[in-house]
């Protein structure tokens, strides 16, 4: 018996009704769930396996390997701080570590409130103007401590 919700079961049922016959369906099937769900729950990983005939461990290892996927929920709303080379060339680590202390939480974290996720990236594509930040998707660049907190204050990310 699954200790998946409705919703979630129903949700990784139909990514493998839906992809699991394309050659290689492991990552199509997991940017289905995540899709729907906003994120991959571990209860989902045995029932994955299972639809794709592979071990929970094969399944496992790439959740995990790629960054992209997650296993708890995003909060509602997500920073993202690069810290690519080239930030960091531009004073990205002291905007890592305000970025924590300032939002309360450690890169891949949600506060305890769900109101904010942090999230490490390691490129941007913006090095010309790092360090950099995205917030809820939208490019910031030239960030320092003092402008990230406009921007978090601004978009209500603290």
């Amino acid at each position: 018996m699954s200790s998946l919700d409705a919703r979630a079961h129903a949700a990784v049922e139909s990514a493998i009704q839906r992809f699991g016959q394309e050659p290689g369906p492991l990552l199509v099937v997991l940017h289905a769930v995540q899709d729907a769900l906003g994120h991959i729950p571990p209860a989902a990983i045995p029932e994955i396996a299972a639809g794709l005939n592979l071990s929970r461990a094969e399944v496992h290892g790439v959740v995990t390997f790629y960054h992209y996927f997650r296993t708890s929920p995003q909060g509602r709303r997500v920073v993202q701080v690069c810290r690519a080379e080239a930030c960091q060339a531009r004073g990205g680590a002291a905007l890592e570590a305000h970025a924590q202390a300032r939002l309360g939480v450690a890169f891949d974290e949600t506060s305890a409130d769900g109101a904010v996720t942090l999230e490490a990236v390691y490129c941007l594509g913006n090095c010309a103007t790092g360090p950099s930040v995205r917030i809820d998707g939208r490019m910031h660049g030239n960030v320092t401590p003092e402008r990230f907190d406009a921007l978090t204050a601004r978009r209500g990310a603290q």
